[in-house]
């Protein structure tokens, strides 16, 4: 308990902490207004002034005063454009508070950079250059604070000085920002006229604004009450790591996200509901008397029960809903477009888990705030949508625990960060379905058939020859006394998927839905034969992860477009090249080639009986 003292009393000398946000449209004068910050705050040490001064004169943009920006944007394309590109951290701290400030890119493509500094701010400061008053991006960057559940504002409205410190002027742009955003979720907008370039109502009240009575920035900054009481919230405790450095010690590390926990606290396992008490807590200096939200710790358990990583530790009467399906806000952040019903990755806390958009409930104009039909997502988009996971997870809606409710969506094959989410609710459906228990399974139903249960998926181009070889397979193997079912493309879209049409969004969903009824059969025993052109790899590889290992046969029927132009008896080709038909594969839809298949049909100068022979072969091998 003694080693308890070091921490406790670096909590009672640490400073309060706010961390804040710059935000706004384009050249607003966002970099200039921190630089401003820093230099009027005595911030900046004398080497870093006179680099200041020299970068000023190769790169400034204010003739041959000191430009201030340049303290913040750090990249060399920043400083040659004079824009924002990236987030720029900056920490610094005065006698009052200490602080972290996040300068955001203005521009519209850097939407997903913005949205990054806003997630763990507390307070944005909206630049609004007083020549231009408020523009689209303006709101965009307001509409983002509030989803991400930032409270307070302060308006900066800039560069006054340009406006000859009109007061008229400053009263119309904040009449007209507190007009827009009197819809969003803040608790406080406070306006300040500055001048980031000379320093007007930055550190201190100016003469030439003797008409403003309100608060300097800084001081206002230095004063706000912004507490989240997150250690009031319930507490949340996302286990990052199970500790056993010898078989006589289990304990449970990570970082409290909101609450607090002593030792004799009753905690439960949010997801499977087994409880225990903790014994003790531990950090890096010892055991503590209690812990609170943000403290790195271990907690040992009086009983021995089933925690993994993921898992998230609660009290009782706190305990999180868990669910499978949840709904929540999406911001899309990566160059290729949200796919629903295609598989990616999704962490939340410190679990990882295979997620899919279910459905996308409308896509959100940020400008205005207008619900918008949409099937799928680009870069810089918000939606509201449907989500699906592989496993249960802890659905804390975001506006109750910000730690807790936030999530990423990660693309599985490119391991790029493709969207940021917010948790609104869950959806209850899955609490009201169980799963069936079966008496007979797989394995006894495949020894009845003296077979091994396979699924065969035939890809190739439209024309590669794929049903045809499928059909004389499944033929082969009827000789041969296996039981099989044949499921193709083009018999599916006449049923199952005939309200599918061929975008990319479509052709995940037609490959999910031909999938979940493969696996089916394949769990009845069947040799499933699938021939479909699925030509995303990311389709083709859920398949591959509905089943055990071995089960899913990839087969490429790897035809030149070119031969598969001359076999065009359906003229399908003719048409697509005729604008007939749109999204066609290997003309204005892409086909991406399998790397590794099982197996490759090279179907020129091959029968299709041949290369059904070679599928044969394959399958007797394994």
């Amino acid at each position: 308990m003694e080693k308890a003292a070091p921490l406790e009393t670096h909590r009672a000398q640490t400073k309060d902490q706010l961390r804040f946000i710059t935000c706004g449209s384009v050249d607003d004068g966002k970099s200039t207004l921190i630089g401003r910050l820093l230099h009027d705050s005595k911030l900046i040490l004398e080497d870093q002034l006179a680099t200041l001064t020299r970068d000023s004169l190769r790169h400034g943009t204010s003739g041959e005063d000191i430009d201030f920006a340049l303290l913040v944007d750090g990249l060399e394309a920043e400083r040659q454009q004079g824009i924002t590109i990236d987030v720029a951290y900056r920490f610094f701290t005065t006698p009052r508070r200490s602080f972290v400030v996040a300068d955001t890119p203005g521009h519209e493509q850097y939407t997903r950079n913005m949205a990054t500094g806003a997630s763990t701010a507390q307070l944005a400061v909206v630049l609004i250059d007083a020549r231009k008053g408020v523009l689209m991006q303006t709101k965009r960057h307001s509409f983002i604070c509030s989803l991400l559940g930032i409270k307070h504002i302060v308006i900066a409205v800039n560069k006054i000085d340009l406006v000859d410190y009109k007061k008229d002027i400053f009263d119309r742009i904040v009449g007209d920002y507190v007009s827009f955003a009197s819809g969003l979720a803040f608790t406080s907008i406070v306006p300040i006229p500055v001048s980031a370039r000379y320093g007007d109502n930055i550190i201190q009240r100016s003469g030439n604004t003797d008409w403003y009575h309100g608060p300097c920035l800084l001081d206002f900054l230095e004063t706000i009450d912004v507490a989240t009481e997150i250690n009031r919230l319930p507490f949340r405790f996302p286990v990052q790591w199970v500790n056993r450095p010898s078989p006589d010690f289990r304990g449970f590390t990570g970082t409290i996200a909101s609450g607090t926990v002593t030792p004799g606290d009753e905690i439960v396992v949010a997801a499977s509901g087994y409880s225990s008490r903790v014994k003790e807590v531990f950090t890096y200096d010892g055991q503590l008397s209690k812990a609170e939200a943000g403290d790195a710790i271990t907690i040992t358990l009086q009983d021995e029960i089933d925690i993994v990583r993921g898992d998230i530790l609660a009290k009782p009467a706190e305990r999180p809903e868990v669910a499978d399906q949840f709904a929540a806000h999406l911001i899309w952040m990566d160059q290729d477009a949200l796919v629903p019903s295609r598989n990616y990755l999704i962490r939340i806390g410190t679990q990882f888990t295979s997620a899919s958009v279910t459905a996308i409930k409308y896509r959100v104009d940020v400008n205005t705030r207008e619900h918008l039909a949409a099937t799928t997502l680009k870069l810089n988009e918000i939606a509201f949508c449907n989500f699906s996971t592989a496993l249960p997870i802890t659905c804390e809606p975001y506006e109750a625990n910000r730690r807790t409710g936030a999530f990423i969506v990660i693309d599985r094959y490119t391991n790029r960060t493709a969207g940021a989410g917010m948790i609104a609710f869950p959806l209850r459906r899955a609490r009201n379905i169980a799963w069936q228990s079966i008496s007979i399974g797989k394995s006894e139903r495949a020894e009845l058939k003296n077979q091994k249960p396979r699924i065969i998926w035939f890809t190739g181009l439209s024309g590669a020859g794929k049903s045809t070889i499928a059909n004389i397979l499944d033929q082969k193997l009827f000789a041969l006394g296996n039981h099989t079912a044949l499921l193709d493309g083009d018999n599916l879209r006449h049923g199952l998927n005939r309200d599918l049409g061929f975008t990319e969004a479509d052709r995940a969903e037609n490959i999910r839905r031909v999938g979940e009824v493969a696996k089916l059969m394949l769990d009845s025993g069947l040799i499933v034969i699938c021939s479909f052109i699925s030509p995303y790899k990311a389709e083709r590889d859920m398949i591959r992860s509905l089943v055990a290992e071995g089960e899913f046969i990839e087969v490429f029927v790897d035809t030149p477009f070119e031969e598969c132009m001359q076999r065009d008896r359906k003229g399908l080709y003719t048409k697509a090249k005729q604008g007939e038909i749109k999204n066609f594969t290997g003309m204005d839809a892409p086909y991406e080639i399998p790397a590794q298949p099982e197996i490759r049909l090279e179907t020129v100068g091959f029968r299709p009986d041949e290369l059904a022979d070679q599928v044969l072969g394959f399958l007797r091998g394994m």
